[in-house]
């Protein structure tokens, strides 16, 4: 049986984002240092960010790492689409650690049996491990959050392959019951629509980001079946917004939009970016 090293390498350095630490620091902090952000009232439980390289969805990104800069979390559950050919509907590494340029992130193992097992009750099966995984839409937000969060800070990687609302309200209700009473902050990464005019993607964007805002997982998987809005991320975004709704939260901000093409300049065949935050404003 071949030996599973403890960390994961980074298959994205130098491809999806600077692969010098200097270089990288300095970017996301740019990113940051960028965003103008509105007075956000309460306690972030949670923020969605695209997962594009860092030059296309960076700028957007920034504003949600933005909202929760200067934060010292414990524990953060990065919740991702699983963009890789799998069968398996919920999946998380087999890896102790994360690297990046900027260094390790361990995965809190406990956390990560805890989430398992609450899984396995509600649905049947629980996390399927993988090791060597190439998957970028989980990993394009770790150098965010080394740069925007305080301290150390442990992992809990979910990578949703499932597309179904049962699946990620299970998945939500499993993952509040696994960080309730904990200092942790949730992110789902998710880009919008993908592939059409820049015209039609504002349209898609606008009505997706405005049933995300409303707060409404099942409106945001109506969105999807009624092909008005779309989301890649889908899976794993319903299930943030129904975890931080067990956690307290009451509301949504969206922050910022763009596309590919206010980087590129190509309008005719674009990829939307969202930026939001998930809101305690009654504590």
């Amino acid at each position: 049986m071949a030996t599973i090293a403890p960390v994961r390498p980074s298959p994205l350095a130098g491809k999806w984002y600077e692969g010098n630490p200097k270089a990288l620091a300095l970017a996301v902090d740019q990113y940051l240092d960028q965003a103008e952000l509105p007075e956000l009232p309460g306690e972030v439980v949670a923020v969605i960010a695209p997962h594009a390289g860092h030059i296309y969805s960076g700028p957007v990104a920034g504003f949600a790492f933005a909202a929760i800069r200067g934060r010292s979390p414990d524990l953060v559950a990065v919740l991702s689409p699983m963009h890789q050919a799998t069968y398996e509907p919920l999946l998380t590494t087999a890896h102790a650690a994360y690297s990046t340029p900027l260094g390790q992130i361990p995965v809190e193992e406990k956390a990560v049996a805890m989430l398992d097992s609450h899984l396995k009750e509600v649905l049947g099966y629980g996390l399927t491990r993988v090791a060597y995984d190439q998957e970028h839409s989980l990993e394009i937000e770790l150098p965010f959050l080394q740069r925007s969060l305080v301290g150390n800070f442990k992992l809990l990687p979910v990578m949703v392959r499932a597309q179904s609302p049962k699946v990620s309200q299970r998945l939500g209700e499993a993952l509040a019951e696994t960080l309730r009473g904990r200092n942790t902050l949730l992110v789902a990464s998710t880009d919008l629509s993908h592939f059409y005019t820049q015209k039609e993607a504002l349209t898609f964007d606008t009505e997706m980001l405005h049933r995300i805002e409303s707060f409404s997982p099942e409106d945001v998987f109506c969105a999807e079946e009624e092909a008005k809005g779309f989301a890649c991320g889908l899976g794993a975004l319903t299930a943030v917004l129904w975890a931080a709704k067990e956690l307290g939260a009451d509301t949504v901000k969206v922050l910022h939009h763009a596309t590919s093409g206010d980087v590129t300049g190509d309008y005719s065949s674009v990829v939307g970016y969202g930026a939001a935050v998930i809101l305690k404003t009654k504590l």
